[in-house]
């Protein structure tokens, strides 16, 4: 490999307690930054609203106290269905404050599928905003480990639930005026539990811990670019409940003391240069899909939005066309990282060696990723195509799958944990990333398990067979499609079914064309081809 401009040495410093919850609020009180901004929420119908890194200490302390009134204990679980507010880091960090398990969960999900991530956590507390409970309320009455459900937003609150207690969050909070101290979890404790998509047809939940927090200090350090000298300001363009932006939108920034901006409502593409303008952002983050849109369908550049010095992205790759429109139009590099559920992002590109388009860049100081042949668990040569493996004693590893023990021991051995991702080292030192060997949809910024896809849709009496893929309409732009079977004498058509779909799926999730075919393209035994399977077997098309 060529001499590249070596990383620092990384020295894990992980103490024996550590609560993400005080990290990322207490810690700071007594310093000048107490008192700075913590977070910024534009919202199209409340407004502008922010809180101060005090403020929001007090507030996380109140939740918590509210969860220990009501009986809840260290390890419970409270699930959280929020939109992009100040109530969201109010429970996300206040729940950790009391040692309990957060789990962040997404607005786009259906009653059904918040039903179902309610009962495989066994939560306890509820946090909603008023407008789904109206939705979820019926249906609750099913989930019975449920004790306390508290809502957010604005309007009254409907309490008619038999057996629940049914409060306002602001009122509850505003309500506490002394405090227990913070748990003292220690730093290997449970903190939050996610759900991403799973090859069962069902989410599966991946437990981190409080040393999460610190596991992502590489990253905070050589992708982030942080100003050690000026407050800087942090733009997202995602919602709390990713991991993506859980990470960098939340407790990476106010871990180490910035001020992060986020949005709830609707967006076009200038949203975000205007934005950043208004705040005078430093940093901004997103997805490629907003990069590109902001190029094609603005005539914003850095003139417009001077405070601008660095910005990021994950989810889904960044063509080369749009990294080099960006650097014409804004004169800064978007610098690129990779990660998963199971990680946070451990691999990316950074200010101390020059971007190479199309590599993931290196993978973060601290985290001894190999390249490794999933069977025998050795490493393979550079320029050859290996399994990420992870130390199973990196501090920003998970847990483990939550009541899957098997699923975890199949992915966690030998001292390694098993990615399912591939990769291949260049004779420079970058790492190309490849992805999963399995069928994984990555659909702007969303992976979507096609299994979730085809289990909804087996479900319907009229459907004998589903294969849900990724369809390829443009240039970096795949949208989920499902092909579908019918039961023999069954009638109903490709706009019916893609309604079915958006009743029973997230809107990330919902197939966007329904095709009706006859037969699929299999293998010998009978397995579905998924990389023959095109509209040129279908018979009937949606239309919507």
């Amino acid at each position: 490999m060529k001499n590249l401009p070596a990383f620092p040495q990384w020295h894990w410093q992980v103490p024996t307690h550590f609560n993400i919850g005080v990290a990322c609020t207490d810690s700071h009180l007594g310093t000048l930054t107490g008192k700075n901004t913590a977070m910024i929420v534009e919202d199209d119908e409340l407004g502008t609203d922010e809180i101060s890194f005090a403020q929001l200490s007090r507030r996380t302390n109140q939740f918590a106290q509210v969860l220990r009134n009501a009986g809840i204990e260290s390890g419970d679980r409270v699930l959280i269905r929020l939109p992009n507010s100040l109530d969201y880091p109010t429970a996300f960090l206040g729940a950790m404050k009391l040692g309990a398990i957060s789990v962040p969960t997404s607005t786009l999900l259906t009653v059904e599928e918040v039903l179902y991530l309610v009962k495989d956590s066994a939560a306890e507390v509820l946090v909603v905003d008023k407008r789904f409970w109206q939705q979820l309320k019926t249906e609750i009455s099913d989930c019975e480990k449920i004790k306390l459900v508290l809502l957010s937003g604005l309007g009254d609150v409907d309490n008619d639930v038999a057996g629940i207690t049914v409060s306002d969050l602001a009122n509850s909070v505003d309500q506490i005026d002394t405090w227990l101290p913070p748990k003292q979890t220690l730093a290997d404790d449970p903190a939050y539990l996610v759900y991403t998509s799973g090859t069962t047809g069902y989410p599966k939940g991946v437990l981190h811990a409080h040393r999460a927090m610190i596991g992502r200090t590489p990253a905070s350090t050589y992708w982030f670019d942080f100003s050690e000298d000026k407050q800087d300001r942090i733009l997202h363009s995602g919602k709390f409940n990713w991991t993506y932006v859980l990470g960098s939108g939340l407790m990476d920034p106010l871990y180490l003391g910035k001020t992060v901006i986020v949005h709830e409502g609707k967006n076009d593409a200038t949203l975000w240069p205007r934005l950043i303008a208004k705040h005078n952002a430093t940093i901004f983050i997103g997805v490629p899909t907003i990069y590109r849109q902001v190029l094609q369908k603005t005539d914003f550049s850095k003139k417009d939005v001077p405070s601008l010095r660095h910005c990021m992205s994950a989810g889904e790759h960044l063509s080369d066309e749009v990294l080099t429109q960006w650097r014409q139009r804004f004169t800064v590099d978007i610098y690129e990282a990779v990660g998963m559920s199971e990680f946070s992002y451990y691999l990316c590109e950074t200010k101390r060696r020059p971007i190479r388009p199309g590599s993931a860049g290196f993978p973060q100081p601290g985290h001894d990723i190999q390249l490794l042949e999933p069977d025998s668990l050795k490493p393979v040569p550079v320029g050859e195509e290996g399994m990420i493996c992870v130390p199973d004693d990196d501090p920003g590893l998970f847990i483990e799958y939550w009541n899957l023990p098997e699923e975890t021991a199949k992915l966690k051995r030998n001292g390694w944990f098993l990615t399912g991702d591939y990769a291949r080292y260049d004779k420079d030192g970058y790492l190309w990333f490849l992805g999963r060997k399995d069928d994984i949809i990555k659909s702007f910024g969303y992976r979507v398990s096609p299994y979730e896809i085809e289990r909804v849709f087996k479900s319907h009496d009229a459907v004998a067979d589903c294969a849900a893929v990724g369809e390829e309409i443009d240039k970096d732009k795949i949208l989920v499609v499902a092909y579908v079977i019918l039961q023999d004498g069954k009638t109903i058509t490709a706009d019916e079914l893609q309604q079915f779909g958006k009743q029973h799926l997230a809107a990330y999730k919902s197939p966007k064309v329904i095709y009706i075919a006859n037969d699929f393209p299999r293998t010998k035994n009978g397995k579905i081809l998924r990389r023959e399977v095109s509209p040129n077997i279908a018979i009937e098309r949606s239309n919507s």
